[in-house]
């Protein structure tokens, strides 16, 4: 065989797959990490969870949980008829732009980018600082927040290049380790009977409960701690059998997050008392470590090790969610720049059809989000953390919203699904929750950032101004013909 003939064959193997994922490379399990990772179980407990018990419903905060998760499965009824029918890396931005037109899919697929990038730099701020303060406590070696967030930059680029299995396989080892732990305490509090004044299910998941003191904020942290489930559509094109693989993850993922989530609150608030644990949350934040909430009645039923144990599975968890979340956005990346959005390097693949190009662009975007924070001296968890977490928050029940108004329309026009509950009342009803979450999101903006209401105003701004950036940009390329059309 001449060198010629090799090198056609070579380049017809090369042209068959360029552009194209890695296939068949994730099964139900695979997803499910990368989601359970994205939404960093211990991060969201040790985080959300004092805040809706202090200043939300008090004892009622799980069934915000609980209703939180309600809305979320609504919409995810509508969000898996559309990916039997669309696979593709962009997720909201292909879903969007099958019902809404392709204007509408480009300004989604910038609110996107814009919420995957900025929670991840979120994480970053979090993560650094907890890290440095671990590392200088058991070492001495006492380095800035912002190196060790460099350096974990540096891995997190290395594991997405090195592809998605192995990303997979990294991420199952940290989220079974905080996983067990949260779930060993929740279920061994449930069969003792709960704490000093019994598990108080009413205290906790009645109608009375659930409104009392503030519920809006206590929903507001719970709609926040579901971000990132929908990662598992992102990931169809390299699931196995994704039109059946992608709609299971789905489901698992809502259920047991909201599953985890309600009984791992409704535990922490047993273990204090009904009665005790709001004051017990506002106590811990006001010492500054509301992780104390937290941490507190599970080292009292497993033992003082558990805090010291803790704070290294909360650095790992975020380290899992900053990897989850650099996949994500690469890979929306990838695809915009397949349909020639954005330049078409993006959607250079390695050896091991990882995202290479799209994956470098997305740690350089994570520096420059990081960057002013460290160079300002600035407190990376009471700014960089509370910021831009807010941010991501708010991108994200947008994209839920026009997601679910595009399964709508999507299906009314086309019928390619006739199943009203699938199609219409779910996606509706979905919709409606979403609005309310978005509302509630908004008039506690303030609360949710930490920040004022200034810095408040403009963070919140930031999300149409992107949305806006993104539709000038589809029509700049339509206008050009560079872009692939629906």
């Amino acid at each position: 065989m001449d060198s010629q003939t090799v090198s056609r064959e070579q380049t017809a193997r090369d042209t068959s797959t360029a552009g194209k994922l890695k296939p068949n490379a994730l099964g139900v399990l695979g997803i499910l990490f990368f989601v359970l990772s994205a939404q960093a179980p211990l991060t969201g407990i040790a985080g959300a969870v004092p805040i809706a018990v202090a200043l939300g419903n008090g004892p009622g905060a799980p069934a915000a949980y609980a209703v939180a998760g309600a809305v979320i499965l609504l919409f995810s009824v509508g969000f898996v008829a559309m990916g039997r029918h669309v696979v593709d890396a962009g997720a909201f931005y292909m879903y969007i732009g099958k019902g809404l037109g392709r204007t509408t899919s480009v300004g989604s697929a910038g609110v996107a980018l814009f919420a995957y990038c900025t929670i991840q730099a979120a994480m970053y701020g979090l993560y650094g600082s907890i890290v440095s303060g671990l590392v200088a406590a058991h070492t001495g070696l006492d380095l800035p927040w912002w190196a060790w967030a460099l350096a974990t930059m540096a891995i997190v680029q290395a594991l997405g290049a090195a592809g998605v299995e192995m990303g997979a396989k990294v991420l199952a080892v940290f989220v079974l380790a905080e996983f067990s732990i949260l779930l060993a305490f929740g279920l061994v509090t449930l069969l003792k009977g709960g704490g000093p004044e019994g598990l108080g299910l009413a205290d906790s998941f009645s109608a009375g409960a659930a409104l009392q003191g503030a519920p809006g904020v206590a929903v507001m942290f719970a709609v926040a701690s579901m971000f990132g489930f929908e990662a598992t559509a992102i990931y169809g094109e390299e699931a196995r059998e994704p039109r059946r693989t992608v709609p299971r993850a789905t489901y698992l993922a809502v259920a047991v997050v909201t599953g985890f989530f309600a009984l791992t609150s409704w535990m922490l608030v047993s273990s204090y008392g009904a009665g005790e644990a709001a004051g017990a949350a506002g106590k811990a934040l006001e010492s500054g470590d509301s992780t104390g909430f937290v941490f507190a009645p599970i080292a009292a039923e497993f033992g003082g090790w558990v805090n010291d144990v803790l704070p290294v599975l909360l650095a790992t968890s975020l380290f899992a969610g900053v990897l989850a979340f650099h996949n994500s956005a690469n890979r929306y990346l990838f695809s915009l720049g397949r349909d020639r959005l954005l330049p078409r390097r993006l959607c250079t693949l390695n050896r091991r059809h990882a995202p290479w190009t799209a994956g470098c662009v997305q740690t350089v975007v994570a520096v420059a989000l990081v960057a002013p924070f460290a160079l300002a001296g600035k407190d990376p968890v009471l700014t960089l953390f509370s910021w831009f977490s807010g941010v991501a928050v708010l991108a994200m029940m947008l994209l839920y919203l026009l997601t679910s108004v595009s399964v709508v329309v999507f299906f009314r026009r086309e019928r390619l699904d006739t199943r009203l509950w699938n199609t219409l009342i779910a996606p509706v009803l979905g919709a409606v929750g979403l609005v309310g979450a978005i509302w509630l999101i908004l008039d506690n903006f303030t609360t949710l950032i930490g920040g004022e209401r200034g810095t408040a105003v403009w963070l919140a701004a930031s999300v149409p101004v992107v949305m806006a950036l993104g539709v000038v940009t589809a029509r700049v390329t339509r206008r050009a013909g560079t872009a692939v059309d629906d």
